[in-house]
């Protein structure tokens, strides 16, 4: 079986996550909360409309200003994350779920079916994206398992192409030819043998997706492909509110920092796993 080599620790301090990851874990389990709890964290409701509060900055009142329509942005930004983490987080474990199967197979197979496989995914791969976005909701409509789909679609190929290059190069190692001449089955093979010594390639893929995930959703939802126009989905609410960006910045920079910050989280913590499995995914 092969190994990992181990991650060096600073001396005196075995054990302890960077802070880094740490950090990044905070801002998602921070914004997780959020998007469960927000019916009890907000202080006005997120499409109660007040024309004679209009624009006001922040302040006191109101946190982070009000929109166009008198809309407390505090409150439709904290409403606005529950949109984005019920489509990229499942989104994430669809794409990783396939992508590792497909993977693994053409990998751990490899021959004419590795071929044919991934001259398909290179297919789909430079397909745009958001053109089968579009296409999608055109036939199918909006809604988040639409957006899931074609966000896990895209995905998918990213992962396939990482498991598969992790596959090929366990199916080589002297492990691998005992498995066969003792004769398991082509199942025992990918799932007992090649799986476990690619999983740290999965893990990688995973934390590293559910950003791309995160942002995938709010760049659809920004182009109009997500919830209905007036969503606090932060995509929709920084596409609604780009043109008051001059005389009214803080409806456009609260939902624009959300999902940076969320974005940023998952991407400190997929850095450390990154780092912690030697390389990991691309």
């Amino acid at each position: 079986m092969s190994t990992v080599p181990a991650v060096l620790r600073p001396p005196g301090r075995p054990g302890r996550p960077p802070v880094a990851s740490v950090a990044g874990a905070v801002l998602i389990a921070l914004w997780t909360v959020v998007a469960l709890l927000w019916p009890h964290l907000v202080p006005y409701a997120p499409d109660a409309q007040r024309p004679q509060d209009r624009f006001l900055p922040p302040g006191g009142e109101h946190w982070l200003g009000t929109d166009r329509f008198g809309r407390d942005v505090f409150s439709r930004t904290l409403a606005g994350a529950r949109p984005v983490l019920e489509v990229a987080p499942a989104a994430t474990v669809l794409a990783v779920l396939a992508g590792t199967a497909v993977g693994l197979v053409t990998g751990g197979v490899g021959g004419r079916l590795d071929d044919t496989v991934m001259r398909i995914v290179d297919a789909v791969a430079v397909f745009p994206a958001i053109v089968a976005a579009v296409l999608f909701v055109a036939f199918l409509g909006h809604s988040a398992i639409v957006l899931v789909l074609v966000v896990a679609g895209a995905l998918t190929t990213l992962v396939t192409r990482s498991v598969r290059a992790a596959a090929l190069v366990e199916r080589e190692k002297p492990y691998v030819e005992a498995a066969r001449l003792r004769g398991e089955p082509l199942w025992s093979l990918l799932g007992r043998e090649i799986l476990p010594n690619v999983r740290r390639t999965v893990y990688v893929e995973a934390t590293t997706r559910l950003g791309d995930a995160v942002f995938a959703a709010a760049t659809l939802s920004f182009l109009g492909l997500g919830r209905p126009p007036g969503s606090p989905e932060w995509g929709a609410a920084v596409a609604d509110n780009r043109v008051w960006l001059a005389p009214a910045p803080w409806t456009v920079l609260a939902p624009a920092l959300a999902i940076v910050s969320l974005v940023v989280g998952v991407a400190l913590v997929a850095d450390t796993s990154r780092r912690a499995a030697g390389g990991g995914a691309v």
